[in-house]
């Protein structure tokens, strides 16, 4: 009968239809169409929620080192012409869903005029006169509050080596090399603090005080005598940011450090993963915030006494 007639590999003529047009070949146009997808899907994501990020530099230890990935999100502060994951927008003033940072934020910012991304933390806020005397941040005429001198150790390794910081390496009983760095903790007005490196005389340490403009943040690094921040010029050969930064150059929020890599990696696959640095997967990026003290009751008077 005919609609039990059979191909030569012993399939109906119904189902060998699918099986002939899947012999045809991949359908490559709709593989890169999904590709095409992908990507796109991925780059929206790093746009508007959330990228990756690499340190480059020791600008901001001792809490971040070469080698760390952190994860950056964008929707804290809303969203500007830096947002975009590659930096191809002109200027476009203000910000959409636009929220000015919290002091004491460690924030991604596009310096004007370049596409290159720096981390530095925020120090001053719009209305804010800040100068740095001595080293010293004062805020609206007040010296931010500086714990004591001490000293906190890195462990050396090839993207920490501390060969910039004279008499900071020494070797432990163990024969194992650390680096010690001179530490002081700051507390900025809303109680949020944090640990900066303190290396003595630097040309920021001085600098005249200012007032912040509206929508705009003064910004400085944790390693404050290597960091190209707030108090240097934009371009070369200081490479700062040329004052307070608009806020429209702020691309996100740092939150976690994801993993820590000491730069001992290469060509051979063990070693991606002996290069990782333990205890570093997961270290929050958020300023400690001290407890705000409760008020202090206002005494009751006493009931006037019957004459």
């Amino acid at each position: 009968m005919p609609g039990d007639e059979l191909t030569m590999d012993g399939a109906s003529p119904a189902e060998a239809a699918p099986i002939a047009a899947a012999r045809q070949g991949t359908d490559w146009l709709g593989e890169a169409r999904g590709i095409v997808w992908l990507v796109l899907a991925v780059l929206g994501f790093h746009s508007f929620v959330a990228k990756p990020f690499y340190i480059p530099s020791e600008s901001m230890l001792p809490g971040l080192l070469i080698g760390d990935r952190l994860v950056v999100t964008k929707y804290p502060y809303g969203y500007s012409f830096v947002s975009p994951t590659f930096h191809l927008l002109p200027f476009i003033p203000g910000r959409l869903f636009g929220r000015l940072p919290e002091r004491g934020d460690v924030v991604i910012v596009t310096p004007p005029g370049s596409t290159e991304d720096y981390i530095k933390r925020v120090i001053g806020l719009p209305g804010d006169t800040l100068e740095v005397r001595g080293g010293v941040v004062i805020l609206n005429g007040v010296p931010v509050k500086r714990g004591p001198l001490h000293e906190k150790l890195i462990p050396v390794d090839a993207n920490a080596t501390c060969t910039d910081y004279s008499g900071a390496l020494r070797a432990g009983p163990d024969g194992v090399f650390t680096c010690h760095l001179p530490i002081v903790t700051e507390t900025l007005p809303n109680g949020r603090s944090f640990d900066t490196v303190e290396l003595g005389y630097s040309p920021g340490d001085n600098y005249p005080a200012v007032k912040i403009p509206a929508n705009h943040v003064f910004l400085m690094g944790d390693n404050r005598d290597r960091s190209a921040d707030s108090r240097f010029a934009l371009g070369e050969p200081d490479k700062g940011l040329g004052g307070p930064v608009p806020w429209e150059y702020l691309g996100g929020r740092a939150e976690f450090i994801t993993f820590s890599v000491d730069g001992s990696s290469s060509w051979n696959p063990i070693s991606w993963f002996t290069a990782f640095r333990s205890g570093r997967a997961g270290t929050s990026l958020h300023a400690l915030q001290a407890p705000v003290p409760a008020p202090i009751p206002e005494p009751v008077p006493a009931p006037a006494k019957a004459p």
